[in-house]
């Protein structure tokens, strides 16, 4: 098995690509700038955020990636060659070997798909990495180990729940709840109940600054300018923390829940081999204020977060090949 010249992290929110001997070379939004009328793409990545930003009427906002899911092949296709290319330079004419990693719970259909639109956008070999064992491995666990180790991967689309052994998964979960569903849960709460229309990226914001999982004795407060739902005239609002922790609630406590029943079902000797070395989150969307306070609550488990939370996966897809090495040359 080549080591990988590439590894990509296509998430919905994001595409971080690590390059060997050089890390994350890559990280931009997981978007595409569409022209409408023209029918074609005009940019990518941060160029294309800024672009949408500045001319709303005529551009259309594409993520190619929903919850793990190609939701547009072609566009999904063009993502690619793009950020190969950039990886690799416009110079190089040899196609590369890639690792790009997906979602737990993606179909074998799914996977095809995104296999076959790497070969097209200039792949010369693929390795498909499930996103708990590249976060593992990113977060700098040794999965060739017999011993059990339990990643809570929080992305923007979905969260993969793992018990890791040996290089494999022994039990697992995915749910399409993740750091997105944060997002969108603030932005209905606002409309809902101050009739102010938000955007994704204030959303986003609101939840890095004051978002949080867990209930705190101090209530931290931020002010947030959007359009009236009734009227359309600009409006300013405040919000509290408390609010936000109970606007995405129902989210994070599916996850926890989630990280709970995954526990359940572990086998006994390799549940005591978590108690005793931990559970490991990462993804963006482990970032979130007071997800380790709640995790461990619930399973009397310490939770720690990687590191590089954010670029665990990446990391991990592009050193995979590498590990799997190491794992045959042991068994």
């Amino acid at each position: 098995m080549a080591q990988a010249d590439i590894g990509i992290d296509l998430g919905s929110s994001n595409i971080c690509v690590y390059k060997k001997e050089k890390g994350v070379v890559i990280k931009e939004p997981s978007l595409v700038a569409y022209h409408k009328d023209e029918e074609k793409i005009l940019a990518f990545g941060e160029e294309a955020r800024q672009m949408i930003m500045g001319k709303a009427g005529s551009v259309a906002a594409i993520r190619p990636m929903k919850a793990g899911v190609i939701s547009d092949y072609a566009v999904t296709e063009a993502l690619l060659k793009h950020y190969i290319t950039k990886a690799m330079g416009h110079r190089s004419i040899r196609k590369p070997y890639i690792s790009l990693c997906l979602p737990e719970g993606t179909t074998s259909i799914e996977r095809r798909a995104v296999e076959e639109a790497t070969y097209q956008a200039g792949a010369r070999d693929v390795t498909i990495v499930d996103a708990p064992i590249a976060a593992a491995i990113g977060a700098g666990v040794d999965i060739t180990k017999p011993v059990g180790n339990m990643i809570v991967d929080i992305g923007g689309g979905t969260t993969d729940i793992s018990v890791i052994s040996i290089g494999d998964s022994v039990v697992r979960e995915s749910l399409k709840i993740a750091g997105g569903s944060f997002d969108e849960a603030i932005a209905r709460y606002v409309r809902r109940r101050h009739s102010v229309f938000i955007d994704e990226g204030q959303a986003e914001a609101i939840k890095i600054k004051i978002g949080n999982a867990q209930r705190r004795p101090n209530i931290e407060t931020m002010q947030v300018v959007g359009r009236n739902v009734t009227n359309g005239l600009t409006e300013t609002i405040e919000l509290t923390s408390e609010e936000i922790r109970q606007a995405i609630a129902d989210a994070t406590s599916r996850i926890v829940e989630t990280v709970h029943g995954v526990l359940e079902k572990t086998p006994p000797e390799l549940a005591a081999d978590i108690a005793q070395r931990g559970i490991i989150l990462t993804g963006g969307g482990s970032l979130l204020k007071g997800m380790e306070e709640r995790i461990s609550e619930r399973t009397g488990i310490n939770v720690m977060t990687a590191t590089k939370p954010d670029l665990s996966v990446a990391i991990g897809t592009g050193l995979y090949t590498k590990m799997m090495e190491v794992l045959e040359e042991k068994y």
